[in-house]
């Protein structure tokens, strides 16, 4: 199915400024940008074309925690062109998936050009993700995805330990959390993200591009977790791949090449600056 029109199409949205951008190489390809940052990339006729690298590490991650083809029962803190909803729909039939995403004109814009409600089985609720989690029943989700950003700014405060525990409260037995986050220079919100992320779960992984984590340049850091064994092997594998350029890493191999650090909590949260996100047009 291909989106009729082919023109950048814009519109006022609570967050900035809201563009869906044709891609010029995929004819039903569409980049969600708010105020210049890149949301999401989605493909109509592709829902399985995971075009952002980091998206595709939590693809990469997901095809491999469950058998192929099982459906799962997932939760998006985050939504914008809900790229992971629609691979998950398609990947794995039968699944129920629930987004919570604050922006409602964002969400009507996606729904109007993007056949948001095309997706089997996806809800999307405009909704504060932290108030949905804490109202979800205790093991009500095999997946949650963690992917939330205002405007360029990262959402620290969804990285303290007291809601990650919340997180693991939600998540059935052997779960899988997933959430991203960018930083840059010495990576001191990833690198606290990280350990909060290891005192709620007993399994977690980071995934980043290498030249983030040799701190030459801000990008993606996507931590996984759960309460059974990761897939590490597999996932190094696959980003040794030329073009993958993806590092697979325990929290104890971050540290030992970024460097550790405390927890977020509420009685400590993280309050020095975080790079902002990338725009269009800027530099990598």
């Amino acid at each position: 199915m291909s989106c009729v029109g082919r023109e950048r199409i814009e519109r006022a949205v609570r967050f900035g400024e809201a563009g869906l951008v044709p891609d010029p190489h995929r004819e039903a390809g569409w980049t969600v940008v708010v105020d210049g940052v890149s949301q999401s990339f989605v493909d109509l006729d592709d829902p399985t074309y995971l075009k952002f690298p980091y998206v595709a590490w939590i693809g990469q991650a997901i095809d491999r925690h469950w058998p192929a083809g099982a459906a799962v029962s997932a939760t998006y803190l985050g939504g914008a062109g809900c790229t992971l909803p629609r691979y998950v729909a398609a990947t794995r039939p039968g699944s129920r998936q629930v987004v919570f995403e604050l922006d409602a004109p964002l969400v009507e814009l996606v729904r109007e050009h993007l056949a948001l409600d095309a997706v089997p089985g996806l809800e999307v609720r405009v909704q504060d993700g932290r108030a949905g989690v804490r109202a979800a029943p205790d093991g009500s989700t095999d997946l949650l995805v963690l992917d939330v950003f205002r405007a360029g700014s990262v959402a620290t405060e969804l990285a303290t330990v007291e809601f990650l525990t919340d997180v693991a409260r939600v998540l059935r037995p052997g779960g899988l959390f997933a959430a991203n986050a960018w930083d840059g220079g010495e990576l001191a919100f990833a690198r606290r993200a990280i350990a909060s992320v290891g005192a709620v779960f007993p399994h977690v992984l980071v995934l980043a591009e290498p030249g983030v984590l040799l701190r030459t340049r801000a990008g993606n850091v996507v931590v996984v977790a759960s309460t059974r064994a990761l897939p590490k092997a597999d996932l190094e594998a696959w980003g040794a791949a030329a073009a993958n350029r993806m590092s697979c890493l325990t929290p104890r191999q971050a540290a030992a090449v970024v460097g550790a650090a405390e927890p977020i909590t509420e009685a400590a949260p993280h309050t020095a600056p975080v790079p902002q996100v990338r725009r269009e047009g800027e530099p990598r």
